[in-house]
């Protein structure tokens, strides 16, 4: 078996290769081929050996060996199956296998220290720093390049530390210690916060669906399984529910229960099933909805506004796109098809959405088979119409699979990618002033810029904080990071919104040009500023002037009240006529909803009659045309009667032509017809 290359390529794939390697045992050593066969079967251990080869020496060129040695000519035959196949590629598939058959290889091969990879490229230079990911240390590159004059670091992890407590930067991802049993990696899983603990259920892992149910506490930072049972179907069916493996379903938490939206399964079923786990029973029930349910379908988004769940787009059980809208009522289990105005969405799968002001519904990015988004889009959910609002800032790349959540004004976007590479920056958009911008940025290949991770937000030491979990980039991940987002953003965002306001009142203000409180109020504090100065000056200052001047600024100060009381009040009036409004546009819009149910209904009656008329019509022609049959026969019978009654006459006639001397002249029948005819 060859030497193992020690030499870097300089991408993210080596280090993680070579650990790989090393671990499952192509070290070189005598007893390699014995410890690799029995650790792995027959076939696993020879893709193995051929992608090592591949990743190491390259493309097979050593001849055929001899049919007397058929183990190595198996091994040379898989080798050679590979052809041309990229280094890279290889490596990422030669750890991917690894993770399939031992998905905790990697932790427990960071328990020793492994040899570092040294990168030999000019101008770098290699330390090994230990590094800690979800509690266990490991020893991991840390490449320093000299750029410019200036230092740069890159690494894999972005930013880890031994635990949140003593982390004081904001927008930047770190690696809380995580004990407990961690969760199976996955991707496309659902992931929802109750009570500072984030629950974790489904997701795909290997191609294979998932049901597994786990929690993270956020005070302990400990994962552990829940137990959960499986309630009746039904009152007369006893027996406990199918909860089938699901991933690309939503979990939204609901009063005391988890609920889990649509999903891909193996079986699925026609319409999209919601599922209850009740947290204080642990039990998990299939819930019964009315009204027209939606198709299955999976990688659609559901966003909870009041009372009702939003669902929109996907892919069905073919993996076609959907770009239809529905609503679930929560109290009434009932669900309605929404047909909104606008141009909506092409049809997607793996957006993410959210809603603002409980009233706005954004939905950003998405993947239609080989096509990807970077669109946004509202929907007016008192209007239902769809718009494509005007944006700030750089627009994101497109991306799919990514998740995202809000904290105030602000909704935050990580993770996604595009078939090609995963999104490495984490991305805020200001729902108020519609501008993008750029949280952190991490690099290389990590979860955090993985296709189909979850996102949360939970709180830590009275702080908001964002959780992510799993994802796909080439690998299945089950690392848990945490961001805390600045303060500052959400102050920026309050301000903004003043200046909005602040623009629009001027714009009003402006309308009125004998009044402009803005300047008002500017001269007044300037004249306080200039007596307060004056006063400061003046070192032995009288009485009388201070009582003055007191009085004064009093006098100031409740002008200003006054006048601010009074717009306040118009303000109020203003706000007042506009509810007013509001009610009788609703109520015209309820009585018009009426009318056009009246209508609809008047509608349906008459097609019902037409529908009759149509029998009735169609009945008597099928008698007209019976009738015009017998009078046809019954012309023919008229017809055949007149020639039978003539010939009878005509009989007649020359019957009493010949009379008796004719027959005394013995005259035949023959002769005398011939002679009445000429």
């Amino acid at each position: 078996m060859a030497t193992m290359a020690r030499t870097s390529t300089g991408l993210a794939y080596p280090d993680r290769f070579y650990a790989a390697a090393i671990y499952a045992g192509f070290d070189g050593s005598h007893n390699s081929n014995n410890e690799i066969s029995s650790r792995f079967s027959n076939e696993v251990a020879l893709i193995l050996y051929a992608l090592y080869q591949q990743a190491t020496i390259g493309p097979c060129n050593a001849p055929k060996p001899s049919s007397w040695n058929p183990v190595e000519q198996s091994k040379w035959k898989s080798w050679q199956q590979l052809g041309n196949m990229a280094t890279t590629e290889a490596m990422r598939l030669f750890v991917k296998i690894l993770e399939e058959e031992d998905p905790g290889w990697y932790s427990r091969a960071s328990n020793s220290v492994l040899e570092p990879v040294v990168d030999v490229e000019m101008n770098h230079y290699s330390n090994v720093e230990p590094i800690t990911e979800n509690g266990n240390y490991f020893a991991e590159t840390k490449t320093v390049s000299a750029e410019n004059g200036s230092m740069m670091e890159t690494q894999d992890k972005d930013v880890v530390s031994e635990g949140l407590g003593s982390v004081d930067i904001y927008d930047l991802w770190v690696s809380p210690p995580i004990s407990g049993q961690r969760p199976k990696a996955r991707y496309q899983h659902g992931a929802a916060v109750v009570q500072d603990k984030m629950y974790l259920y489904g997701g795909n892992h290997n191609g294979r669906y998932l049901n597994d149910l786990h929690v993270l506490d956020f005070r302990s930072w400990t994962w552990s399984k829940v137990d959960a049972k499986f309630g009746p179907q039904s009152v007369e069916s006893p027996s406990p529910i199918n909860i089938a493996p699901c991933a690309g379903h939503s979990l939204i938490p609901w009063e005391n229960k988890l609920l889990s939206i649509a999903g891909h399964m193996k079986n699925p079923s026609e319409t999209i099933q919601v599922k209850a786990f009740d947290l204080q029973t642990c039990t998990w029930s299939m819930l019964k909805t009315y009204g027209n349910a939606p198709v299955s379908r999976g990688g659609q988004s559901v966003t909870l506004v009041g009372t009702t769940l939003v669902i929109f787009g996907g892919q069905d059980a073919k993996r076609s796109p959907l770009n239809d809208l529905h609503i679930l009522d929560l109290e009434t289990m009932t669900w309605d098809e929404i047909d909104a105005a606008g141009v909506p969405p092409s049809p997607r799968s793996d957006h993410a959405a959210t809603v603002n002001a409980e009233r706005y519904l954004f939905v950003f990015g998405g993947g239609s088979n080989a096509t990807f988004f970077n669109d946004l889009h509202v929907l007016d959910l008192k209007t239902m119409e769809w718009s494509r609002p005007a944006q700030d800032g750089e627009l994101p790349t497109p991306r799919a699979g990514h998740a995202g959540v809000t904290v105030g004004e602000n909704w935050y976007i990580a993770g996604g990618g595009d078939n090609k590479s995963g999104a490495s920056e984490t991305i805020v958009l200001n729902m108020s002033t519609l501008a993008w911008s750029v949280v952190t940025s991490v690099q290389g290949s990590v979860p955090l810029a993985s296709e189909g991770l979850s996102l949360v937000v939970g709180s830590f030491n009275g702080e908001d904080i964002l959780v992510s979990f799993g994802g796909y980039n080439g690998n299945y991940n089950s690392e848990v990071n945490v961001l805390k987002p600045s303060p500052k953003s959400t102050s920026q965002s309050n301000i903004t919104g003043v200046r909005v306001r602040d623009s629009a009142s001027a714009v009003r203000d402006a309308t009125n040009p004998t009044r402009d409180p803005q300047s008002e109020f500017e001269i007044s504090q300037e004249g306080k500023i200039r007596e307060i100065v004056v006063d400061n000056v003046d070192s032995k200052p009288t009485k009388s002037g201070r009582e003055n001047t007191n009085e004064h600024v009093i006098a100031t100060l409740n002008a200003e009240k006054e006048e601010l009381e009074s717009s306040l009040n118009e303000e109020k009036l203003q706000a007042l006529q506009l509810k007013q409004q509001l009610t009788e546009a609703e109520t015209r819009n309820m009585e018009l909803y009426k009318e056009l149910q009246s209508v609809r209904g008047q509608l349906a009656a008459e097609q019902s009659r037409c529908f009759k008329l149509e029998v009735d019509v169609a009945e008597l022609r099928q008698k007209l045309q019976t009738m015009e049959t017998i009078e046809k026969e019954l012309e023919l019978l008229q017809r055949q009667k007149a020639a039978s009654e003539q010939a009878a006459l005509n009989a007649k006639q020359r019957q009493g032509s010949g009379g008796v001397w004719g027959w005394l002249a013995g005259d035949s029948p023959e002769y005398t017809a011939i002679n009445d005819d000429a």
